[in-house]
Formats: structure tokens, sequence, C-alpha cells
């Protein structure tokens, strides 16, 4: 290769290290897998990238990835247990050599010094998305091959990462652009009414029908459907959806016929459905017609490279110039302080941020403030009753927004964090007025 295309080259493609998984001992002793890029999953099922024929293992393992130069395994709620050089793990460090042992089957992780390319686009920024990191340029390869194609896409990633922008910017740039992008939160909606929203219902279906309705499958007849949150579906929806991936066919509530549709469905999780398979509450065969093809969107504390196109794009949009604003936000001191942050809203927090800035007019502060202790006044003047519940209401409301902030105020992602259902950290929301 000459040293004019060099540069051009080096645009369209990553290199990173290449890994083997040997096979020490077990019923595939022997076996070795050389990665093909960043990730790697092994399980006994054979969308696994490591096929293992262990029956004391899970169908979905564990996961390794290289983060940052540094190799990672992840247990995947496996049945027995993921172990790294004999101790249980959830996410460990793996060193060169280390040894794991899944099941009845161990597996030695060997980095070594070969590199394998990973496509990247030559621009930065894919329909609404922006981004010129290296992880940012790879989904965005990934999504404009996925827009050109009508194919089943999953979007996986934590909140606050921009997958509702990955799957309207690929219904954008893709064929059915001329048709409904139509959007069904799965997380927003009560269970007993998802199916209908979903799929429609008859006139007398339920009580309450008093006419006909046309669910999202037929709205986006033509286009693409959207399925924000689709680990939130009930197990009994589940193979409801599972038929009309299989046949394009939807059957409203209380209906007797199925009708056709011409739909291309996008489905989005904060979840880890391959977990979700392991423990039961995610069939196997709807993750299998989700994923079809699967795109993870990196958190924002794995490409800080962006921090200063991100805040210009913001800045930008919200017209920062015309107001004098946008300067300070372009200083090196700024963006110094921005990358010490965590962000655990992703870009949605940091949108959020700058969003105040431009309300405001002064930077706010990005100190921590989890943990922060709740200050409410004594006043043993009145009765028990009526401090406790100052207390109470205080500790609440406190407890909701630290709570929304580190979910990027994604309601149902905050609710299964506390442990509570989503409905109920509605009523809350209303009680305190912090509902938007």
């Amino acid at each position: 290769m000459d040293g004019a295309t060099e540069p051009l080259e080096s645009r369209r493609r990553s290199l990173v290290r290449q890994f083997r998984l040997r096979v020490l001992d077990g019923p595939c002793q022997g076996t070795v897998y050389a990665s093909t890029g960043e990730r790697a999953t092994i399980g006994t099922q054979s969308a696994m990238d490591l096929v293992l024929d262990d029956a004391t293992m899970s169908r979905f393992q564990c996961e390794i990835a290289l983060e940052a130069g540094v190799a990672v395994v992840r247990d995947l709620g496996s049945r027995n247990g993921t172990l790294v050089d004999g101790v249980t793990v959830r996410v460990a460090e793996l060193h060169d050599g280390a040894v794991l042992t899944l099941g009845q089957t161990r597996v030695r992780f060997e980095l070594g010094e070969e590199r394998v390319a990973i496509p990247l686009s030559e621009h930065t920024r894919f329909g609404s998305l922006v981004g010129g990191s290296t992880a940012m340029r790879a989904v965005f390869a990934l999504l404009q091959r996925a827009a050109q194609t009508d194919a089943t896409l999953l979007l996986r990633g934590e909140t606050g990462t921009g997958k509702d922008l990955a799957a309207s910017s690929v219904h954008e740039e893709g064929g059915r652009r001329e048709g409904p992008f139509v959007v069904v939160d799965c997380g927003a909606i009560p269970g007993g009414l998802l199916e209908s929203e979903l799929f429609g219902h008859e006139r007398g279906a339920f009580t309450g029908a008093t006419t006909s309705r046309v669910g999202a499958c037929e709205q986006a007849h033509g286009g693409t459907l959207f399925l924000d949150e689709v680990g939130e579906l009930s197990l009994e929806l589940q193979p409801k959806l599972l038929r009309v991936l299989e046949g394009r066919t939807v059957q409203r509530v209380g209906g007797t016929r199925r009708m056709t549709v011409d739909v291309r469905i996008i489905a989005a999780t904060n979840r880890d459905l391959k977990q979700a398979v392991n423990q039961r509450r995610f069939r196997a065969d709807l993750y299998y017609r989700l994923a079809v093809l699967e795109v993870r969107l990196p958190p924002l504390r794995e490409r800080l490279e962006d921090l200063p196109l991100l805040v210009e794009h913001f800045a930008t949009s919200l017209r920062l110039e015309a107001s004098g604003r946008g300067d300070a936000l372009r200083s090196a001191e700024f963006l110094a302080e921005l990358e010490q942050h965590s962000w655990p809203g992703n870009v949605r927090e940091l949108r959020n941020y700058v969003e105040r800035y431009a309300a405001l007019g002064q930077l706010p502060g990005l100190e921590e403030d989890v943990g922060r202790e709740v200050q409410v006044p004594l006043n043993a003047a009145q009765p028990l009753r009526v401090a406790r519940e100052q207390w109470v209401q205080a500790l609440e409301r406190e407890y909701l927004e630290q709570l929304l902030k580190l979910h990027g105020n994604n309601v149902s992602a905050a609710a299964r964090h506390a442990g509570v259902d989503r409905v109920y950290v509605h009523r809350l929301l209303a009680r305190h007025g912090l509902r938007r």
C-alpha cells in the first residue's frame, strides 16, 4: 500500500488486538476460537462465537470484550457461574493466560500481538447521531449497512446513549424513509394496555373498547416499527410479538383474522437480553428473531474524545452563538472538567447540562451529588408523626431526583434499579411535582 492511500485506509478501519480462546479440557477439548472483533460470546447456543457442547453450561454463558485495550469477561447470569483462575466472578479483567472454568470446561484466554480490522465510517455523524471516536465510527459503519436492509435490528446500550436516535436515523437513511416511523415504549405502557397498543383491538374486545382501534403494527405498514425497551415485554406478550416477526401478520385483540403487515422492526433495550434468557425472563427464540442484526451503542465514558464534537453540536442546535455563550463551552478548562465527570446519564445527561447553561446563562456545577445528605429542619415542637412525615417526604423527593438523574430520566430503568413498579414511581413523581 502506497503512502497516498494509507490515510484513507486508516480512516476506514481500526486495528484491535486479536485474542484466542483455547479449550483445555471438557467435551470440546482442543477447540480454538480466534476473535474477529472487540467482543466474543461463549455458550451452548449456535449463535455464540465459541459454541461448547457442555450440558453444565448455559446457552449464553459469558462475554469477553476489549475495552480501552483491557480484556474484560462478564458472566451473563449463567447457571453455574463463570470462574477466572478458580474465582467466581461477575465482571473481571483478564490477563494473558487466564483460565476460565465454565461448567465442566476450562478455556484459556490468550491475548496475541496479531491485529484484526474493524470497519469504520469515514463520517462523524449518522443521521441525528454525532461522534468522531473510533467507537462511534464503528457503530456508524454497522448502522449504515443496517439501513440498506430490512432485517430486524436490535440496539442495545445504557440509558441515554442514543438508541432512539439510532433507530430513527436507520429509518431515515433506508429505503422505508417515505413510510411511517412508529414508536412504542414497551416500558412506559401498562402491561394490560400494551397488547392493544401493539396489535390493536376490535370493538367490544374488553370493557371500554367502544370502537375498533388500529395497533402500532398496522400503523407502521410500509415503514418501521420501533420497539423501545423491548426487554420490558411480559412473557405473555412475547410469543405474540414472535408471531409478528416470523409471519409479518397481526391479529387484533378480540379479532378472528390475521392481517399481513409490511413492516421493518427495530428494537432497543438497556437490559442484557442474553442474561434475561438465562434467567427465563425473555424467550430465546424471540431474542434470536430480534437480534438478526445487533448493534451496541457505547456509553459516553467510553468515547470521551467525542465531548468537544457533542458540545459543539448541542451549542449549535440550541443557538448559543446568537446569545454569545458558545465560547465558554469551548474553553480547554471547561472541556477538561467534562472529562472528569462519570456521565451516568450518558449523552442525554450532557445535552441536559448544556440546555441548563442555555437557560441559566451560567455553567452549573458538575460535582457528583449522589449520596448527598438530606437536610430537613427538625422541629421538636411538632408531633412525632408530623416530623416523621416531613423527613419521609424529603427523603422520597431527594431519592427520586438522584435516581432519575442516575438513569437519564428513564422512569422504567429507575424503577428497576429501585426495585419497585414503574407505576409506583410515576405516582411518587406526581406527588412531589417532579412529573415532566
